[in-house]
C-alpha cells in the first residue's frame, strides 16, 4: 500500500516527478485522457466546490499551461466530459468574474446507481454480448457496459437461452471504412459538431459535398443511416452511410456548432414506409382481399386506414409521395390487391403492368452490353478542419472500468491475471500495459495518485491503491455510447428474449433517459405481440406450437403443429426455426406471416443432433437458399442505380440499364420479386420463369375488378 503523499512531501515530490516523466512521453490524446480523469478524481476527492485557479494549480496536465491556454483547454475538457454524460456543476458568482466560478462533481453524478437484475436478465444480457461480440458496430462499448451493470454479480453463462437465439443481421458496421465513418459521426452527434462529406445521391446519380448537423443514427434493414440537418437542402435529411464517399470531417474548429432542435423526434424516421418518403402528392385507395386483410391491417395499419368494401373485401386508404413504390407494394400481393384510385395512379399502374406483359411475351429482346461501368470513388477530401484529437468514448470507458477492476482486486488483496483482464475487457496485453501506464499518472493533485499498478514477469498485475482511490472503486455511470450500445443490443434482440424487455426498462431508469432519443435507434420488423409471446413461450418451454400460417409465395394457408427450437432474424423479418411434425423436416417460418398461434400443453424432447440455427450465416444474410436456380433479369435505366446496391450485376447495357442475377428456389418467389419492380424488371432467362411472370401479370387483368372497371 502506498503512503499518502500529502503527509510526506518528499515522497510526493519524487512520486510526482516519476509520474510526470511518464506523462511527458505519452501522446497528446493520452495526455488529454489523463487530464480529464485527473479532473474527475480531483473534484470528487475534494467534495467541495473549487475554483479554476485551484484546478489549474492542482490537476495533472494544467499546471504548466499559460492562463489563456488553460482557459481554452479547461473549457474544451468540460465540453467533452459533458458530451460523455459527465456534467460538472458550475456555480457562477453574482459579479460575473469567470475566475471566481466554482466547480464540483458529486459522486452520484459519476457513479452508476445499483441495478437489481434478476439472474434471468443477466443471462439474457450476457447472451446479447455472446451473440453480438465481433459482429456489432458497438461491440466494445457493449462489453464495457455489461461489465459495469453486472458488477459484482456472476453472469450465468450456462443459460440454455444461448442455444435458442441466432442472428442473421447483427448491426455490424460493414467493414473498416464504414466503421470509421460511424465512429466519427457518433462522436459528432454527442459533441454537437458539424460534419462534411462527399455523398452519392441515388435520385440524381451525382456526388456532391454535404455539410450536415448530425442529429441521430438509425439501423434498419441491415444498413446504418444518419438523420441530420442538411445545409444544402435547408431541411432534415436521411443519409445512408454506405453512400458516403471518402472520409467524414469536422466542418469547423469550434467545440460546438449547433444545438439539436427541442422538437426533433427521431422516432418519426423509424419504420417509415417507402411510398410516404417525401412530400405527399395524394391519397390512394387499394382494394385488399379478405384473405390478406389481417396481414395488411397488422403490418401496415399505421400508414393508412383499412375498412370493409361494399362489394366484398376491404379498401386500404393511404397517403403517398412516390407512386412507383406504392404500385410496387400493391403488385407484391398479386391478385389480392388492386389500386382503385385516384385515376392517375390507376393509369400508371396499368401502364406498368401492360409493359410487364408485353416484355415477357415471346422470346426475350436481345440486349447489347457495353464495358462494365466504373464507379469512381471520391478521394478523401483531406479537409480535416478542426481538432481530431477528441477522446474516443470507448477508451475513456475502458480506463474507468479497468480502474474499478484493479482497485477491487487490490482491496481483496489478490493479484489479477493479465490473460483474464485482457479477456474481460477484450484488449491485447500491449493495450493493457498502455492503459495501466495512463492510470498510474491520474492524480488528485499534490502528488496523491489513484493507484500504482505493475505488470509482473509472472503475468500477474500487482496493484497498490491510494487512500483516495475510492473515486473509481465503483462502476461509473454509463457513458452515452455505452447506454446506446446496450439499448441497441437489447432492441436488436428484443424478439428473442422476454427478459431483455424488463432489463431494458431498468437500464433506461438508471441512465435517466432512453438512448433511442439521441444516439442509435434499431428499427426492427413489425410483429404482433401476441404472436411473438406465444412463439417465445413455446421455444423456451419446449412446447408444441399450433399455428395458422400464410405462405405468401404459394398464396396458401395451412395449419401446422411444430416443435419450435430457435428464433433468428434476417433483413426483412424474424423467423422461428421449427420441426414440422406432419412433414417431418426442419422449416423456417416468418413470424409476421403467422396469422394465429397457440401454445399447446404437450411438451417435446429436443431432437438429438438438430442445429436449428446452423444456417443463419447463409440465406438470412444473403437471401440465397441452398439448391437455388439463377435468373438473368434486365433492369431499366431508371432503377439500375438501386439494383446495383442490392444485386450482382452481370452486364451494363447500352441504354443505361443493367442485367442482374436473382437466385430463386421456386418460381413463385421470383414472380413476386419481378412484380415488385413494377415493370422495371424483365426476366431474360430461364424460359419457365418468363412464362410464370407473364401468367401472373395477365391474371391481374383477368381477375374480377374491384370498385369498378377502372381499377387495377
Amino acid at each position: 500500500m502506498l503512503l499518502k503523499c500529502a503527509e510526506f512531501p518528499y515522497l510526493a515530490k519524487v512520486g510526482r516527478s516519476a509520474h510526470s516523466k511518464v506523462s511527458r512521453s505519452l501522446a497528446k490524446d493520452t495526455e488529454k485522457l489523463i487530464r480529464q480523469l485527473s479532473l474527475i478524481s480531483y473534484l470528487m476527492a475534494e467534495r467541495r466546490p473549487v475554483t479554476a485557479t485551484e484546478i489549474r494549480r492542482d490537476v495533472e496536465g494544467y499546471s504548466d499551461m499559460t492562463e489563456d491556454a488553460f482557459a481554452r483547454r479547461f473549457y474544451a475538457d468540460r465540453a467533452e466530459l459533458d458530451a460523455l454524460g459527465i456534467h460538472l456543476s458550475v456555480d457562477k458568482p453574482a459579479d460575473g468574474f469567470s475566475e471566481q466560478e466554482n466547480y464540483s462533481l458529486a459522486p452520484e453524478a459519476f457513479h452508476l446507481p445499483p441495478i437489481a437484475f434478476t439472474d434471468a436478465e443477466r443471462a439474457a444480457l450476457q447472451t446479447a454480448l455472446t451473440l453480438l461480440d465481433g459482429e456489432f458496430a458497438y461491440a466494445e462499448p457493449l462489453r464495457l457496459a455489461l461489465q459495469q451493470i453486472t458488477w459484482g454479480r456472476p453472469s450465468p453463462l450456462g443459460s440454455d437461452s444461448r442455444q435458442t437465439i441466432g442472428l442473421g443481421i447483427t448491426a455490424s458496421a460493414g467493414g473498416a471504412e464504414l466503421s470509421a465513418r460511424l465512429a466519427k459521426i457518433d462522436t459528432a452527434i454527442y459533441r454537437r459538431k458539424r460534419i462534411e462529406f462527399e455523398y452519392y445521391t441515388m435520385q440524381s446519380d451525382e456526388t456532391a459535398t454535404r455539410v450536415v448537423d448530425p442529429y441521430h443514427l438509425l439501423f434498419e434493414g441491415g444498413q446504418f443511416y444518419l438523420v441530420g440537418y442538411s445545409k444544402e437542402r435547408g431541411a432534415v435529411r436521411v443519409f445512408r452511410l454506405s453512400r458516403i464517399r471518402g472520409k467524414v470531417a469536422y466542418a469547423t474548429k469550434a467545440e460546438h456548432d449547433f444545438q439539436r432542435p427541442a422538437d426533433f423526434d427521431p422516432r418519426l424516421y423509424a419504420n417509415r414506409i417507402p411510398w410516404q418518403l417525401g412530400e405527399p402528392v395524394g391519397e390512394a385507395s387499394i382494394w385488399i382481399s379478405d384473405e390478406i386483410a389481417w396481414y395488411v391491417e397488422r403490418q401496415y395499419g399505421a400508414y393508412g386506414r383499412l375498412v370493409a368494401a361494399e362489394d366484398g373485401g376491404h379498401v386500404f386508404t393511404t397517403a403517398y409521395s412516390i407512386d412507383r413504390l406504392l404500385i410496387s407494394w400493391a403488385l407484391s400481393f398479386g391478385e389480392h390487391a388492386r389500386i382503385v384510385g385516384p385515376a392517375a395512379l390507376v393509369d400508371e399502374a396499368r401502364r406498368r403492368v401492360d409493359h410487364l406483359i408485353e416484355a415477357h411475351r415471346g422470346e426475350p429482346e436481345a440486349v447489347r452490353s457495353v464495358p462494365p461501368r466504373t464507379v469512381l470513388e471520391v478521394e478523401p477530401n483531406g479537409r480535416s478542419r478542426g481538432t481530431e484529437a477528441a477522446i474516443r468514448p470507448e477508451r475513456f470507458a475502458r480506463l474507468v472500468t479497468l480502474a474499478t477492476v484493479l482497485i477491487s482486486a487490490a482491496r481483496a488483496d489478490s493479484r489479477l491475471s493479465v490473460v483474464d483482464v485482457c479477456a474481460q475487457l477484450n484488449i491485447t496485453p500491449q493495450e493493457l500495459r498502455e492503459d495501466i501506464s495512463v492510470l498510474n499518472v491520474v492524480n488528485f493533485g499534490g502528488g496523491a495518485y489513484v493507484i500504482y499498478a505493475e505488470v509482473l514477469p509472472s503475468g500477474e498485475i500487482e496493484v497498490d491503491p491510494e487512500p483516495y482511490s475510492d473515486t473509481f472503486d465503483r462502476p461509473a455511470r454509463l457513458l452515452p455510447i455505452e447506454g446506446q450500445a446496450l439499448v441497441a443490443a437489447i432492441d436488436l434482440l428484443k424478439l428473442a428474449s422476454p427478459e431483455l424487455r424488463s432489463a431494458r426498462e431498468k437500464v433506461v431508469a438508471a441512465l435517466g433517459r432512453d438512448p433511442v432519443e439521441e444516439g442509435l435507434q434499431i428499427v426492427s420488423p413489425i410483429v404482433e405481440n401476441d404472436i411473438t409471446h406465444a412463439v417465445e413461450v413455446a421455444v423456451h418451454e419446449s412446447r408444441l406450437l399450433r399455428m395458422e400460417y400464410w405462405t405468401q409465395n404459394e398464396d396458401r394457408y395451412s395449419d401446422r403443429v411444430v416443435e419450435p427450437y430457435a428464433l433468428f432474424n434476417g433483413t426483412e423479418a424474424w423467423y422461428v426455426a421449427a420441426w414440422d411434425v406432419e412433414r417431418g423436416r426442419l422449416q423456417h417460418f416468418r413470424l409476421d406471416r403467422i396469422k394465429q398461434a397457440e401454445v399447446l400443453l404437450e411438451r417435446f424432447e429436443p431432437r438429438e443432433g438438430l442445429n436449428p440455427i446452423a444456417d443463419i450465416g447463409g440465406w438470412p444474410r444473403t437471401g440465397t437458399v441452398g439448391g437455388s436456380r439463377v435468373a438473368r433479369v434486365r433492369v431499366s435505366k431508371a432503377q439500375a442505380r438501386w439494383a446495383r446496391e442490392q444485386r450482382t450485376v452481370l452486364a451494363d447495357l447500352e441504354d443505361g440499364g443493367i442485367v442482374v442475377e436473382i437466385s430463386f428456389k421456386g418460381t413463385d418467389f421470383l414472380v413476386r420479386e419481378v412484380l415488385k419492380e413494377a415493370g422495371d424488371a424483365v426476366v431474360l432467362e430461364p424460359a419457365d420463369a418468363r412464362e410464370a411472370v407473364l401468367a401472373a401479370a395477365e391474371r391481374l387483368f383477368a381477375a374480377k375488378p374491384a370498385q369498378g372497371a377502372g381499377s387495377l
